[in-house]
């Protein structure tokens, strides 16, 4: 493997450990560094596979704005970073469900909403935040995120799903459970 390749992969893996963890500076510099590796390629297939990643992270965090790094260059992508993108924004159709990552194919091609038999955790956040972006997750999809995240300490995704959970309760006017998850946030934040 290339120096460039082992580079930029390590960089990216801290910079979406970082930014799950909830820590914007050292996210922000590992990507910058992972970014200068690929671009050292002048591949921008490559460098669109990136910004992806960094777009996935954001969708498990709730952070459910445009993708914009892969947006300048999406013209240069292939298809499977294409149907991803799609994907990632909530307007994946049938057909680019056989571009997908195998993890997320059954929730496009078969309409499932079950994110827990997806094994990577960051996949399964992923998978469970596109759903929720489609209005499609279920009690059972946000409480598979809480756990996920709450599991590998991920507290930029953990505020976010609890918070879903929360409003979710209050709609339901179900206050003791609006209580018991704003002390779960209380004591995340503290």
């Amino acid at each position: 493997m290339p120096d460039w390749q082992m580079n930029a992969k390590g960089s990216s893996e801290r910079a979406t450990e970082a930014w799950l963890s909830g820590d914007s500076r050292i996210e922000a510099a590992e990507f910058a560094r992972a970014r200068a590796e690929v671009a050292r390629t002048a591949r921008p297939d490559l460098l669109a596979r990136l910004e992806l990643l960094r777009c996935a992270t954001r969708v498990a965090a709730l952070e459910l704005e445009a993708c914009n790094g892969f947006d300048a260059l999406a013209a240069d992508a292939a298809p499977a970073e294409q149907a991803y993108a799609r994907y990632l924004a909530g307007n994946a159709q049938a057909a680019d469900a056989a571009l997908l990552p195998s993890a997320h194919r059954s929730l496009i091609s078969a309409g499932q909403t079950d994110v827990s038999a997806i094994e990577d955790p960051l996949a399964r956040l992923v998978a469970a935040g596109v759903l929720l972006r489609r209005g499609a997750a279920t009690p059972a999809t946000v409480q598979a995120a809480v756990d996920t995240a709450s599991a590998r300490g991920w507290r930029r995704p953990l505020l976010a799903w609890l918070k879903v959970q929360q409003q979710r309760a209050q709609a339901a006017g179900a206050a003791d459970e609006v209580a018991r998850l704003q002390r779960r946030i209380d004591l995340m934040l503290r």
